[in-house]
């Protein structure tokens, strides 16, 4: 049996910023601590992460020069533990008193810093969606673009309702004085080796339907507990708490979610009976009874999933129906490359469409944009990064 990859074990500090040496000091030796003991139990590690809370909150006080020259400071320190991703946590724009001006500043602190991360909170249970929150957010998006063919994007997201504790990025942060970790798999090989498992016993598409969500409860549960159980001891050792893991598939290239539900029988991914496995297998993820966190739904990144990318250049995918499938399962719309052209207002009102879905579902969505530089609606990407695939830009 091929070893299960973690994708991410993120740890939250709880420390206010501004963070020191010796904050960052205890956070590296966590997390080699944690990889090394994952990776002698026989699982293989991608990266290892630090979330931390709000920035731009715990920092209200200070000027804008005071907080781009901190910035600088917080990727040396993690440079010098070899922490290669950091979340700065959401600016917290769902707040009205928040001042929407400080998204400003989000640019130069990423560009400059490549283990910086950041996001922009629209909308929250407690405030609604700011839609006027939703032009700088994208301002920020469309300045991004302008740097290294758009790879800062792949650092940046707008948010809504998404709430502290989950693995993964740009969307994990922090919340509290409590030390945290939680933990994501890259999950989508065990969802395609369930379903063609099913698939074997029952027949493809109408047939192995009914069943789908319990395959994949069964087959998450089976292959998440062990891990589940080793990063819940790792952090009591530490006197850490410990928020879950997030079970949604995350995919990687070749290994595909879209190629899973191909897998099921029911045709290419975005033809019809992609809603409803989409909605089977949400449902079966959010069934075990692990402890979870984060999303724990169906991650669709065109450009970090290769048959998914193939249909989108396709045309089998467009971003409406990439946001329509977030209803019944998705995070959001993540990675999806759109014209470099396209309008700031263009963007926003997608962002708008975004927040609002999310706060009449009460359910979390993320918006990662890729605005590709030169490129029009219809043409091929050509990033080289050997985390993303190339797929058709999507119009807008």
């Amino acid at each position: 049996m091929t070893a299960i990859t973690v994708r991410t074990i993120t740890l939250g500090i709880g420390a206010p910023h501004p963070l020191t040496a010796v904050t960052l000091g205890r956070a590296g030796a966590f997390l080699r601590k944690a990889q090394a003991a994952m990776e002698q139990a026989g699982y293989l590690v991608q990266t290892t992460r630090i979330a931390t809370r709000p920035l731009l909150a715990d920092l209200v006080d200070w000027d804008d020069a005071a907080i781009v020259e901190y910035a600088a400071r917080l990727q040396a320190l993690c440079d010098a533990e070899g922490i290669a991703f950091c979340s700065l946590g959401p600016a917290p724009a769902d707040v009205p008193e928040f001042p929407l001006g400080r998204l400003a500043l989000l640019p130069e602190m990423l560009v400059s810093h490549p283990a910086l991360n950041a996001t922009v909170q629209l909308a929250s249970v407690a405030h609604g969606v700011r839609y006027e929150a939703a032009q700088p957010t994208a301002e920020v998006m469309r300045q991004l673009a302008a740097h290294e063919n758009g790879m800062p994007n792949f650092r940046f997201a707008a948010l809504a309702l998404c709430e502290p504790g989950g693995p993964f990025f740009p969307q994990a942060y922090h919340r509290g004085e409590t030390w945290t970790v939680s933990v994501g798999l890259q999950g989508a090989g065990i969802v395609r080796a369930a379903l063609e498992s099913l698939v074997e016993r029952v027949g493809p598409g109408a047939a192995m339907l009914p069943h789908a969500r319990a395959t994949v409860t069964q087959a998450l549960a089976t292959a998440a507990t062990p891990v589940v159980d080793l990063v819940r001891d790792l952090a009591a050792q530490a006197h850490y708490g410990f928020t879950g893991i997030d079970l949604s598939p995350a995919p990687m290239s070749e290994d595909s979610i879209a190629g899973a539900f191909e897998a099921a029988g029911l045709g290419r991914f975005g033809e019809p009976g992609t809603l409803a496995l989409a909605a089977a297998i949400t449902r079966g993820i959010k069934d075990t009874r692990l402890v979870t966190c984060g999303y724990c739904g169906l991650m669709l990144p065109p450009l970090e999933d290769r048959v998914l990318g193939e249909r989108c250049a396709e045309g089998l995918l467009s971003v409406s129906s990439l946001l329509s499938l977030s209803s019944v399962c998705g995070t959001g719309l993540d990675t999806v490359p759109l014209p470099g052209d396209v309008s700031v207002e263009r963007v926003a009102a997608l962002l708008m469409d975004v927040a609002g879905l999310a706060a009449r579902l009460r359910k979390p969505l993320s918006a990662r944009l890729f605005l590709v530089p030169g490129a029009q609606a219809g043409e091929m990407t050509r990033f080289d990064s050997p985390y993303l695939t190339n797929t058709r830009v999507l119009p807008l």
